[in-house]
């Protein structure tokens, strides 16, 4: 397998990571971050939700598998020796793992205890210890193939699942910081009820992916929604206590929303680029954007999201309470 580096000074790819529970805002943070002229997104590089993948659309509107960008990706990664395409990319750490290691990958990240359990169970397989290499491999290259098309210096993977995380932390090909984006846990369980509607791109046609589909099977109940919240950011911590505090920053989707400009001012200090060079209107740039279907809006237009404020019933904010209210208040939700 042949790696290429030329795009940093150190020799390690320079990777910004979205942490979140899904539907938190980090597809919006991506692209805003992308616009920047020193850094390039494509979304969620674990490419796992890609659907109907004859008709899944990217962020330019062209079908992924005819999309110029993504045909160039597949290219510079043959002359990579690496058989690649989007729809079957092999970045996610399950790909091509037994029925054994995809039970143990399945889990969310866990205090380090329960980490090392996971670790030395799936090092038993010597099936994953033959494939872990190659995954990262293959991330380090595909990474590295987008900056190079881009011609940009440091790339963010809006993936947000903390699993993946822990691996790419791993990899010492890789230089990582981390983005930890919260959001109030009512609006984002709004979002688990009812994804097509309150989660998806505002043309009704170009939602699941660009299908128009309902997304009826995503449909969570209210109790789920909530724990899928509240696992999901209790996932976060477990990982960013590990981190040194200079690795790791937190960010909310509502200051994101209402204070764009000093929320990224922040951003790019953190990252290390230059907030004076930042774009105003993140659509003016061009995007190859898999992930969450805002990215299929054409507005640059950017709102403050509370509609669980009137679709929540006072019994659903019930049940929210119950299950997550204790650590929504915690981060700062009233």
């Amino acid at each position: 397998m042949m790696l290429k580096k030329e795009n940093t000074d150190s020799g390690k790819i320079r990777l910004v990571y979205i942490l979140a529970a899904s539907h938190s805002g980090s597809t919006l943070l991506s692209m805003l971050l992308g616009a920047h002229p020193e850094i390039c997104t494509a979304g969620e590089l674990k490419a796992t939700s890609l659907d109907d993948t004859e008709n899944y659309l990217c962020s330019c509107r062209e079908k992924i598998k005819k999309c110029p960008f993504w045909t160039g990706i597949s290219n510079d990664m043959a002359a990579r020796r690496f058989s690649f395409d989007i729809t079957n990319s092999g970045t996610d750490f399950r790909s091509g793992a037994s029925r054994y290691v995809r039970r143990l990958l399945a889990p969310l990240h866990r205090a380090p205890l329960l980490e090392k359990v996971r670790d030395l169970a799936l090092n038993l397989s010597p099936a994953w210890r033959e494939q872990l290499p190659k995954i990262q491999a293959i991330n380090t290259n595909f990474m590295d193939s987008i900056l190079n098309r881009t011609g940009k210096k440091i790339i963010v993977d809006s993936s947000k699942i903390g699993i993946r995380l822990k691996y790419l932390l791993q990899n010492p090909s890789l230089d990582v910081l981390v983005i930890r984006l919260i959001r109030d846990g009512r609006g984002v369980v709004l979002t688990y009820t009812d994804p097509a509607n309150f989660a998806d791109a505002s043309d009704p046609h170009l939602r699941q992916g660009g299908t128009g589909g309902n997304r009826e099977s995503e449909r969570l109940s209210i109790a789920d929604a909530a724990l899928e919240w509240r696992r999901s950011n209790e996932e976060a911590e477990a990982i960013i206590s590990q981190l040194d505090t200079s690795r790791w920053i937190e960010v909310r989707y509502e200051d994101l929303c209402t204070n764009k400009d000093k929320t990224l001012h922040r951003l790019f200090i953190f990252i290390g680029v230059d907030p004076e060079q930042a774009v105003s209107d993140f659509r003016s740039v061009e995007h190859h954007v898999i992930g969450n279907g805002m990215r299929l809006d054409s507005t640059s237009e950017i709102r403050l999201d509370e509609r669980w404020r009137s679709r929540l019933s006072p019994a659903d904010l019930k049940v929210f309470e119950s299950v997550a209210g204790k650590l929504n208040s915690r981060l700062g939700y009233q």
